[in-house]
């Protein structure tokens, strides 16, 4: 059983009792993910977030080389597995490993941060450096436009929030303009974040994949 370099952050999680080695969240995942691997129960796992990032993962590669000068760079598509991860970064070259964040509208953009915040992605990159042997890597929150087809669909649910049956031009217009930033410099719809591989991280990472599968193992136990 290895763990996704997206998921390390969940396993990560401190345990509330000091006598805990796993907290209620590691424990949840990986319940989740043993259903998924025996029984084949696949949780769903879709919002209008994930579909954003998905619809627009390419174009914001592409928007993120040219403001950051990166040249050449495509999505990657290589899967990258040790003994304890399994991780597809959006962008590895030679001198480059980076991982590409879609923010939802203006007010989930980090423009003001000076560091990165969220500790999901700082498991998930020190995991794609361990994964790849990498030194350090990038975190590029890309502020892009909203695919129109979500776009709408927001619109539809701002008017059932307000109880309008006919269509609100001024409400429409709102959701549109929370959800296109063409008006805004490129450079700043860029945030970059970089993070340096730290030895002490990836130790703490193998321990809790190891106790990961020892608790994957009683699982399989009580079946």
């Amino acid at each position: 059983m290895k763990i996704r370099c997206s998921a390390i952050g969940k396993i990560m999680t401190s345990p509330r009792s000091k006598g805990e080695l796993l907290s209620e969240t590691a424990k949840t995942y990986i319940q989740d993910l043993f259903k998924e691997k025996e029984l084949g129960i696949a949780k769903e796992f879709w919002s209008r977030y994930t579909d954003k990032g998905l619809q627009m993962e390419d174009e914001a590669i592409e928007f993120a080389g040219q403001v950051l000068g990166w040249e050449f760079v495509v999505k990657n598509t290589e899967r990258y597995n040790n003994e304890w991860l399994t991780g597809e970064p959006d962008v590895i070259t030679k001198d480059l490993l980076a991982d590409i964040k879609c923010s939802w509208d203006g007010s989930t953009f980090p423009m003001f941060d000076t560091e990165l915040k969220n500790k999901d992605y700082f498991w998930q990159l020190q995991g794609f450096m361990f994964l790849t042997g990498m030194d350090s890597a990038e975190l590029v929150y890309c502020l892009m436009n909203t695919p129109h087809q979500i776009v709408e669909d927001e619109v539809r649910r701002a008017h059932w929030k307000a109880g309008l049956i006919d269509e609100d031009l001024d409400l429409r217009e709102a959701v549109h303009s929370q959800h296109t930033f063409d008006h805004i410099p490129n450079n700043l719809r860029i945030k970059r974040f970089i993070v340096e591989r730290n030895e002490d991280a990836i130790e703490n990472i193998k321990e809790k994949v190891e106790l990961a599968r020892e608790y994957y193992e009683q699982l399989k136990a009580i079946l």
